[in-house]
């Protein structure tokens, strides 16, 4: 990691987050304010519920398990060393176009209220793709408070392959993909994609990784992400992002080289958390829960892992949302787990609010407690999300101007990420059972915007 003094950053930090503040205070005064009699009115979550038993925290244990460092030192000689995130970004073969290069449609998938100051549209094939669906969102703002990576800012968004069409081969199913876009120049975003696998026999060889991707988060030099159906996670090292010699469809050592189904690079897993309660159950709150998103908590102490498990928009059952500290140890950069390789939820809470589709803890300087913000997926695929902000004592949410309802948020919005140094909540639309194409954004909305609307 790179060395630099903190008084600078919080300097830089605080110089943008003034920058921002004339913008927030502009959408704060758009937003049609909601009293804390209507935000604990009918058809809101109400306040979150506190887990203390040891019942109910013990469901939520992890177990770390890791790969074997002679392993990955194999594939990544192997592959000819690690190409880094600098490599990539070097690379970039797409271009994101800004909001006002984005369709009328895009544009209408962005919130209501607070609107977004900063949002960008994808390169038309991914844009209209069904094959693949965007899920989760994480930047260099998560992993270095300087908000930067080697010189660049740098966001990450998880899709995952989701081809509901008959004809689709079923070796695609479930593969997961990264854009790497480098966001350094705000007018002029670009990307590359990179291909998540597992190594296997010993390094030789790598197979591909199956995972939704509902959440992820890059936390120092790891990201961690949500493994196939929720059950755990995944963890990589962005130091060991490996370049495919050859461009075929297989996924592999292939007789002359590695190929990684048309992607020039490759990025292995390096260790797995696993539920130590057993297989995981979606959409109940009584048993082991599979993990929807999650998110990173700077204002905690150690930093931690936030996470929601998975739920769906329909129905009365309640989800829990939970976090995890980071190891502080200096050889155990971007990890959960203590040196017995478990790691327990530090903080755990049942909220009400059904279809979960994105969490989001920060605690305001001078506050008692932390506020939780819980994205909520409507039954209607025509209807925008709402975002609803959770503490111990209640819920509120924006109310939008035209109708008074709470479905102020992006349509089919995915994870959250706060970037610290800028004050910025990102999101991306787009979400979607795999059936039809939803509008695609990524965009950006101040935190203290969001909160304006909400008070």
């Amino acid at each position: 990691m790179k060395q630099r003094g903190r008084h600078r950053r919080r300097r830089r930090g605080q110089a943008l987050r003034a920058t921002l503040a004339g913008t927030a205070l502009a959408l704060t005064a758009a937003a049609t304010l909601i009293s804390t009699s209507q935000a604990s009115g009918s058809g809101t979550p109400g306040g979150l519920t506190p887990l203390t038993s040891a019942a109910a925290t013990g469901e939520l244990r992890l177990h770390e398990n890791v790969v074997a460092r002679d392993t990955l030192d194999t594939l990544t000689e192997d592959m000819g060393g690690n190409v880094g995130v600098d490599g990539v970004l070097r690379s970039a073969d797409r271009s994101m176009r800004d909001k006002a290069d984005c369709a009328a449609g895009e544009q209408g998938a962005l919130p209501i209220e607070p609107a977004a100051t900063r949002a960008y549209c994808w390169d038309s094939g991914d844009a209209k793709t069904l094959q693949w669906q965007p899920r989760s969102v994480t930047t260099s703002g998560d992993a270095d408070d300087d908000g930067q990576w080697g010189g660049h800012r740098v966001i990450l968004a998880g899709w995952t392959h989701n081809d509901q069409q008959a004809a689709a081969p079923t070796r695609d199913e479930g593969l997961a993909r990264i854009a790497f876009v480098d966001a350094t120049d705000p007018d002029a975003l670009t990307y590359r994609w990179v291909l998540l696998v597992a190594p296997r026999d010993g390094g030789k060889d790598f197979t591909p990784v199956r995972s939704g991707l509902g959440g992820m988060v890059w936390y120092q030099d790891k990201l961690i992400v949500t493994a196939a159906h929720g059950a755990g996670l995944l963890v990589f090292d962005m130091h060991r992002i490996l370049k495919a010699d050859v461009n075929s469809g297989a996924v592999g050592r292939v007789s002359d080289g590695y190929s990684a189904d048309g992607y020039q690079y490759v990025l292995p897993a390096v260790g797995s958390y696993d539920v130590t309660g057993g297989a995981c159950t979606a959409g109940s709150d009584k048993a082991v829960p599979c993990i929807g998103s999650l998110s990173l908590d700077r204002t905690t102490a150690p930093d931690s892992l936030v996470a929601t498990e998975r739920s769906t928009s329909g129905g009365a059952a309640r989800s829990r949302v939970w976090r995890y500290s980071y190891s502080t140890a200096a050889y155990r950069t971007g990890l959960l787990a203590d040196s017995r390789g478990y790691a327990d939820a530090v903080e755990a809470y049942e909220t009400k609010a059904a279809g979960v589709s994105g969490v989001l803890s920060h605690t305001p300087s001078g506050a008692r407690e932390a506020r939780w913000y819980v994205g909520h997926a409507p039954d209607s695929r025509t209807q925008h999300s709402t975002l609803w902000r959770q503490t111990g004592s209640g819920a509120t949410a924006a109310t939008c101007t035209a109708d008074r309802s709470h479905a102020c948020w992006g349509l089919g919005t995915a994870s959250l990420s706060y970037w610290q140094e800028t004050g910025e909540l990102w999101t991306l639309t787009g979400a979607s059972d795999g059936t039809s194409v939803r509008e695609r954004v990524l965009y950006a909305v101040p935190l203290s915007s969001v909160d304006g609307s909400m008070e």
